[in-house]
């Protein structure tokens, strides 16, 4: 028995490969696909919002920044809620925001 063999789960996967062997290792893998393209759906939102507001940051747009902030907002506190970001990161997140916005 290789090194590798003995600590893998019994029947779950191919130790060589890798590849689900067992029917609940390859419908866990069918769900972590669906997942991730769903958590990506929330990721790729709070970053186009966030880069929009840097960008509003960065250019002295004062009234841009603050009429997005709402919008960050509600995207990092759903993410939060919905498990794709911890409560305390999305929490972070705002803060850092709401200062770089309040410092213009």
């Amino acid at each position: 028995m290789k090194f590798s063999q003995k600590f893998l789960l019994p029947g779950r996967q191919n130790s060589s490969t890798g590849v689900a062997i067992t029917k609940s290792a390859k419908k866990a893998i069918r769900q972590n696909k669906k997942h991730r393209v769903l958590n990506l759906v929330y990721i790729n939102k709070i970053k186009k919002l966030v880069k929009e507001a840097k960008t509003f940051v960065l250019e002295k747009k004062h009234k841009e920044a603050k009429e997005l902030l709402p919008k960050v907002y509600q995207a990092l506190d759903k993410a939060a809620k919905v498990g794709i970001i911890k409560k305390n990161n999305a929490s972070r997140r705002k803060s850092r925001i709401a200062k770089a916005i309040g410092r213009l």
